[in-house]
């Protein structure tokens, strides 16, 4: 059964800079694809990032594109976002997904899901 736990939430003022982790459990995650979304409140929970598990390949939202970087350490297990020059607008649940296969935007392509980590960028 595959575990994912994030960690690395926090306050931030703007412009500041955090480093979101995922720990990967629970199988071998080769082919794989990892993404971290986020939520709002009273929003949906949209994408964020993802990357294929060897790293070869990644995507950005629009939004976090040149200011967010995700990364993977296999031998670790981890999946990691690097979040630099953050804004209030970043404020949010972050959560790491894991799928079998290639990495999609939509949420319902993700049947492996964290519990959330919060993250607040004051003005």
């Amino acid at each position: 059964q595959v575990q994912l736990v994030e960690s690395g939430g926090g306050l931030v003022q703007a412009g500041g800079s955090l480093r979101l982790s995922c720990a990967a459990s629970g199988r071998t995650f080769t082919n794989y694809a990892m993404a971290w979304f986020r939520q709002a409140p009273g929003k949906e929970r949209e994408f964020v990032s993802g990357i294929s598990w060897s790293g070869s390949t990644t995507y950005y939202a629009d939004s976090v594109n040149g200011r967010f970087t995700i990364s993977t350490d296999n031998a670790k297990n981890m999946v990691y976002l690097q979040m630099n020059s953050l804004k209030p607008e970043d404020t949010a649940v972050y959560y790491c997904a894991a799928r079998s296969g290639s990495i999609y935007y939509s949420r319902g392509k993700y049947d492996n899901w964290g519990q959330g980590t919060q993250v607040t960028v004051s003005s």
